[in-house]
Formats: C-alpha cells, sequence, structure tokens
C-alpha cells in the first residue's frame, strides 16, 4: 500500500481504549468504524484512575482529549490505611480519576468530531472475517475477547483466575484520599479498596478470599444485598451511607497473557490482550497506553500493516510485562492479607505500600519523608535518621550480625579433591572486607561421593577442615565483625557432574561415581544417572557424614552453620513428592518425607556449639504440578523452626528439571514472607534482590529479617559498603577497612 493511502480500519469494542485507539487512528487520516455491542452509556464500573504517565502521552498525541479530561479530574494525593480502627495517612502519591461514564462521553465526542463512525447495539461480526475486509482490525474487546478465544491458536492465551472474589460499587460521596481498609469479621479478613472520581462519588471495590465469601453467605447474595452488607461492614469507612452498584457481581479477577498480541492485520489490545490487578491502578490505562503506541505504530508503517503491529507489540510488550508482575505481586499480597493483619500498624501500612514492588522504601522517603520514618523508628533504626533498616544488628542465638546483609552461598567449583584453596580465601574473604554482615560458602559436602562436581568443596578430611580454619581466621581477623557461616549439604542425584561452565548438570565424561538419592529418579531422564534409593543403614552412614562435617565446621571457627535442605539435592530430594516415591517410613506423607532431613538436623544441631545458630535452606515452591506448595513449605518450615532452626533461609526451585519458575525482580521472597508472617520465625530472602532499595523495603515490611545477595556481591564484592556510602551512611555496620579508608567515597567521574 503506498504511503499516505487511508487505511480502512475496524475497532471491535467501544470502550477507552477501543474509542481512543479510533481517535488517534482518525487524526491520522484513516477512516475508522467503532462496532460496541451495548448503548452509548451503557457503563461497568464507576472511576477510572490514570497516571501522570499516561496523561502525559495523552497530552502529547492529543491535546483536544487531554485538555477535556483535565477539566474533569478529580485529584489526590494521599493514600489512607485503616489497620484495626487505626488510621496512617501517606502522601505525595498522586492520582487522577474521573467517571467511567464521563470519559467514555469526552471520547464519543472526539470520535464524532474526527468523522469515526460509531455503531452501537452492533455485535461484530469475527475479527478474522473482519481482516478480509478492512486494512487493519483492532480488537479491543474485553478480558473476555472473542476475538482472543476464536484465535487461539495463534494467541495462545494463558487465563489465570486469582483467588479473591470482588465487587465493583459505588458510594455518593468522595473518599478525602485513596482508601485501604480491612475488617476482620467472624468469617474472614474483608477489605476494602475505595478512591474518589468525582466530587460527590467514589468507587469502592469490596474483596476477600473465596472461602471467606462462601463463609459470609455473599454467595447467595444479589447485587442489591451484597451492597447493602458490604456498606454494613465498612460503615465507618461508609460514613454510614449506602453502597449502590452498576450491574455490579461478585467475580474473580482472571489475569489474561498471550504469546502473541497480533496475526495478520488484527491486533489485540486491551484487556483482550493482557490484564492486571486492579489493585495497582486501571486497566484503562493499560488500554489507553495500548492505544497510544499503536496509533504511533501505525504513523510509521501505514504501508506495512503487519510490520507496524509487530512494532507495537514489541513497544509495549516489556511495560505491560512490567505492570503484570507487579500486579501479580500485588494480587497475591492482598490474597494473602490474613497473614499480615497482626503486624503493627505502620508495618502493615508500609507492607501495603510497597507491596508491588514499584513502590520502595527510597521512592516512600522522597514522597513522605515523615512516614517513613516513623516506620524505620518502629523497626528499630537509631533516632538519628540516618541508619538504614539493612544497617540494623540482628542477633541469633548467640551471634549478632552487624547488618543484615548476607552473601548468598555461591557454588565456585574451584576446590582440588575437596580442599578450598587461595581463590575460596579471596572470593570470600573479599567480600566479608566488603562489608557484609554474614558471608556464606559454597555448599560444602559432607562426602567425596556427596560432591557435586569435581570442583565442591569438602568437610570430610582434616586437610580440608584446615583450609577451611585458614580462610576463618582470615575473615575474623581482617575483617572484625563479619560472620562466617558454612552451607553443609549432600549432592545426592545431582551428584557426578561437570562443573558449570563446562555444562550445568552435564554428567561428566569420565570418572563419575555413583549417586544415592530418595528413590531411584534421575534428575534428568535419559541425560543424569540413575540414583541407587538409600537403604535405612546407608541413611545412618550419611547422617553421621554431616555429624563429623559439623564438628569439624565448628573446630574451624565458623559462625553459623546451614543445613542445604533445597534445590533438590539429597535431603531436598527426601522433601518433595516429586522426588521422594519410597514407600517405607521414609516416604508418602509429608511427615514421613520430612523424618530424615529432621534426624540428620537433629544430629548435627546437637553436634554444634548451642550458641551458635543454625539455619535450614529450603525450596518452598517446585515451580512443577504436584510437587511442595507453599503450604508444604510453612509445615516443613515450622517442623525445623520446632527442632531448633534458628532461621530459615527460604529459596524456590531447582528439584526437577521440569520446572516452570516466575522470574522477576524479588521473586522468590514472597515465599520467605509467608513463612516469617504465618509462623514468626526468622527468614533470609533470597531470589533477585539486587538493589539496597530493595533489601530496605523488604525488611521494613516485615517480609524477612536478613537478605542474601549474590550475584550483586560478583559484580561488586564491596557491594554493601557501596551501599552505604550510597546512603551517606558511616556508622559501625559498614566499617571499611582501614587500608580501604581513603576510597570509602565514590570517585568524581568526569571533568565536572
Amino acid at each position: 500500500m503506498p504511503l499516505g493511502t487511508k487505511l480502512r480500519v475496524a475497532v471491535v469494542g467501544g470502550g477507552p481504549g477501543g474509542l481512543y485507539c479510533a481517535a488517534l487512528l482518525a487524526r491520522q487520516g484513516h477512516a475508522v468504524e467503532v462496532r460496541e455491542r451495548n448503548a452509548p452509556d451503557d457503563t461497568f464500573g464507576f472511576g477510572v484512575v490514570l497516571s501522570d504517565e499516561t496523561l502525559g502521552g495523552i497530552e502529547r498525541a492529543d491535546t483536544v482529549v487531554h485538555a477535556a479530561l483535565s477539566a474533569e479530574f478529580t485529584r489526590w494525593d494521599d493514600v489512607a490505611v485503616v489497620h484495626r480502627g487505626r488510621m496512617l495517612t501517606s502522601g505525595g502519591h498522586g492520582f487522577a480519576a474521573l467517571g467511567r461514564r464521563r470519559l467514555l462521553e469526552i471520547l464519543h465526542g472526539r470520535c464524532t468530531d474526527l468523522g469515526v463512525t460509531l455503531r452501537f447495539h452492533t455485535g461484530a461480526p469475527d475479527a478474522h472475517a473482519l481482516a478480509a475486509s478492512y486494512d487493519l482490525v483492532v480488537a479491543a474487546d474485553g478480558v473476555h475477547s472473542a476475538t482472543r478465544e476464536s484465535g487461539a491458536g495463534h494467541f495462545r492465551p494463558t487465563v489465570t483466575t486469582g483467588r479473591c472474589r470482588y465487587i465493583w460499587l459505588a458510594a455518593d460521596f468522595a473518599f478525602d484520599s485513596f482508601r485501604f481498609e480491612i475488617a476482620e469479621t467472624e468469617h474472614g479478613v474483608m477489605q476494602l479498596h475505595g478512591y474518589p472520581y468525582a466530587p460527590d462519588s467514589s468507587t469502592v471495590i469490596i474483596e476477600m478470599r473465596e472461602e471467606v465469601w462462601r463463609a459470609a453467605g455473599l454467595d447467595l447474595c444479589d447485587e442489591d444485598e451484597s451492597a447493602a452488607r458490604c456498606a454494613k461492614v465498612f460503615g465507618e469507612a461508609l460514613r454510614g451511607r449506602p453502597l449502590r452498584g452498576n450491574k455490579s457481581a461478585w467475580t474473580r479477577f482472571r489475569t489474561v497473557v498471550n504469546e502473541r498480541w497480533s496475526h495478520g492485520n488484527v491486533a489485540l489490545l486491551g484487556d483482550a490482550a493482557h490484564t492486571a490487578h486492579f489493585s495497582i491502578g486501571s486497566g484503562t490505562k493499560l488500554a489507553v497506553e495500548d492505544a497510544l503506541a499503536l496509533a504511533e505504530a501505525v504513523a510509521a508503517r501505514p504501508d506495512d500493516v503487519p510490520a507496524a503491529l509487530a512494532a507495537y507489540e514489541a513497544a509495549r510488550r516489556p511495560a505491560v510485562a512490567s505492570t503484570q508482575r507487579a500486579a501479580a505481586a500485588s494480587m497475591r499480597w492482598f490474597e494473602e492479607i490474613a497473614g499480615y493483619v497482626d503486624q503493627p500498624a505502620r508495618q502493615f501500612a508500609f507492607n501495603l505500600l510497597t507491596r508491588s514492588r514499584r513502590v520502595t522504601h527510597d521512592n516512600l522517603r522522597m514522597r513522605d519523608a515523615r512516614f517513613t520514618r516513623s516506620v524505620e523508628r518502629d523497626f528499630g533504626c537509631p533516632d538519628d535518621g540516618g541508619t538504614p533498616p539493612m544497617f540494623t544488628p540482628f542477633t541469633l542465638r548467640g551471634l549478632t550480625l552487624r547488618n543484615r546483609v548476607v552473601v548468598s552461598p555461591m557454588d565456585v567449583y574451584s576446590a582440588r579433591e575437596g580442599v578450598p584453596g587461595d581463590f575460596h580465601l579471596v572470593h570470600l574473604g573479599s567480600r566479608a572486607l566488603g562489608g557484609a554482615g554474614l558471608v556464606m560458602t559454597e555448599m560444602v559436602c559432607v562426602s567425596p561421593e556427596g560432591r557435586i562436581t569435581p570442583g565442591c568443596a569438602g568437610l570430610y578430611t582434616a586437610e580440608q577442615a584446615a583450609a577451611w580454619k585458614r580462610i576463618a581466621d582470615f575473615v575474623h581477623t581482617s575483617a572484625p565483625g563479619a560472620a562466617l557461616g558454612v552451607q553443609l549439604g549432600h549432592s545426592g542425584r545431582k551428584g557426578s557432574t561437570r562443573v558449570m561452565w563446562e555444562g550445568m548438570d552435564e554428567p561428566l565424561p569420565e570418572g563419575n561415581w555413583p549417586v544415592v538419592a530418595a528413590s531411584p529418579l534421575p534428575y534428568r531422564p535419559g541425560v543424569s544417572a540413575v540414583p541407587r534409593a538409600l537403604s535405612t543403614a546407608e541413611m545412618a552412614a550419611i547422617r553421621a557424614e554431616f555429624v563429623a562435617a559439623a564438628g569439624r565446621a565448628a573446630d574451624a571457627g565458623f559462625d553459623l552453620l546451614e543445613l542445604h535442605c533445597a534445590h533438590g539435592y539429597l535431603l531436598s530430594g527426601f522433601l518433595s513428592p516429586l522426588t521422594n516415591h519410597r514407600t517405607d517410613a521414609y516416604g508418602g506423607s509429608l511427615d514421613n518425607r520430612l523424618r530424615f532431613p529432621l534426624e540428620v538436623f537433629d544430629a548435627v544441631r546437637e553436634a554444634w556449639p548451642q550458641d551458635r545458630p543454625m539455619t535450614v535452606r529450603l525450596s518452598a515452591t517446585d515451580w512443577a504440578p504436584g510437587g511442595t506448595t507453599p503450604e508444604d513449605a510453612e509445615r516443613i518450615a515450622a517442623a525445623f523452626a520446632a527442632h531448633g532452626a534458628d532461621a530459615i533461609d527460604v529459596s524456590t526451585g531447582q528439584v526437577v528439571a521440569d520446572e516452570s519458575p516466575e522470574y522477576g525482580r524479588s521473586y522468590q521472597t514472597p515465599y520467605a514472607d509467608r513463612i516469617r508472617n504465618a509462623l514468626g520465625v526468622p527468614v533470609i530472602a533470597v531470589g533477585a534482590i539486587s538493589s539496597w532499595d530493595d533489601v530496605n523495603s523488604l525488611l521494613l515490611a516485615g517480609r524477612a529479617d536478613l537478605c542474601a545477595v549474590g550475584r550483586p556481591h560478583l559484580y561488586d564484592p564491596h557491594w554493601t559498603l557501596h551501599a552505604a556510602a550510597d546512603q551517606s551512611y558511616t556508622g559501625p555496620a559498614a566499617p571499611w577497612p582501614d587500608p580501604y579508608r581513603a576510597g570509602s567515597r565514590k570517585p568524581p567521574t568526569g571533568r565536572g
């Protein structure tokens, strides 16, 4: 198609995203038709929230629409969190909202002015049929998109349903802030999300777990009765005023993800392409941003619609994926809100505000320093205003750590015959000099057969113990105040493999040793060796090897011992139902699967000095169907805590080869959070914690007591000291070694 030729465009769906896309394309001179099955004044829900970023895009694309919206907006800055009758307010957030019906009126008018044909009460034919008659078809037909479903073989959608029921209602008065409130009823926790959208109106969303909804009998209520009962539960927040519906029904949130957003000249837009939980903002915001990106892509390539649609998807997908990750974290937080209600009020409020990880400690401090400082004081930060949460001490048994940063156990595969050498001395010593409160060794193996690779370190000989003592002495002498921890483990079925950079989990080409496990199941069928199922006598022998290694670790001077029960190694293999198929007393029920790991723990705890702490690392989910669940992980953590574990180091996965992890920033921390708040046991959080801001946020929110940081410490051995410098902290929790003091300030860059 030559440049400058008008496109014939059909938009399926007359919601805000479809209408705004139609207006933008009409401004470019294209002939646009919108088909909407409902009447022009039909709408669902009430208020729509738009961010400053979205409004900026609208202003750049169409000043007429921006001016009309700006004249209608209700604006506010505060978020109010009501916890057990106490209201805490945080400012500086900046919101803008208007009524959904008014938004549609503005967009209808703009479309009419630009010559868009609006067809209401008109169900569109299949979008793929329309594609034969139009140059571009925009499917903005919502979360239940018929276009997406009819083209599922190409779009490849995944739709997952949340665990809460919610209903959109409205109140005929304006809240003065974004309001979150919980009600602890006899049936369980219910929650209110409310915000103003007009001088005399507010949106009110009531949400609760499915089982709470059923126990309260709300599954038997119609719209009017649901509104009346919710108004009674939240009578104080509503000032005794009623709630009203608008074709409102209880539903569960559906998260929509598509592998592809376009097919030929058909594009998905808004909820048809993706959804994000309402607790982080409006789906309308995402749809409007889609419309902006789609119109921009078409303007750049009107002669090649498929290429334009590919560019649209490439431009939007990263931002949408980021939003969906944040929305998933927020949705899960509200699903698990019952686990947080016993937190102190300010910590609860901070936890809620930072639930999606988009708002962080540093960000919130800039928005509302007074509120953030009050949370820091409650946490235990000194009243000097200059000590970040990560630089407060933490005590486990007889060990007080100077700060909350842990260098994660990281296998370096550089030992010879299990003996750690100069590489280990420099690797661990440099990170101790770099300021971390606790530096962990890699998994140290309790026997030659318990190694993962020939390069793994051990503690099964006197020579190995002497080498570890040399390292411990260096840390304690040259980095006073830093603690050194040892992680003991046995590779189980994941042993006898090459070092990581030669082929992770690949069997050795020669010199293999036999591998053992709970059950004779290879880690990678057809690739990995088939392990021998351990007999009870062999299990007793391995338990004795753990005890002997613990004795050597104590003599070497380690300050803390961690038992490795994660990542599919031997003890982890007993815990997971995917890897333990035993029919004796060590298999079957979770209590039975726990038996051998607890026997090892008890024996090691008895051998380990009583004043030194002992932790356990767990995989809190296998990321695979039929594996360990978060509920299982709670029970496993509770069992170890009851047997004397001082903290639980909460990791995930690596138990089975066909896992499907949900990677992302701090992606494993919700599992630590859940265990900590369900059991009251200290936890170490791990998993893509990459910034000091994340560490501070997790600690203040009560999601972790310590944070283990791995890859950033590989990139920068002095990561902790640099985190202190970046926050202008110069206190005793992050001392620079005397020979390094001259480098304690960041060097200037450039000529300026």
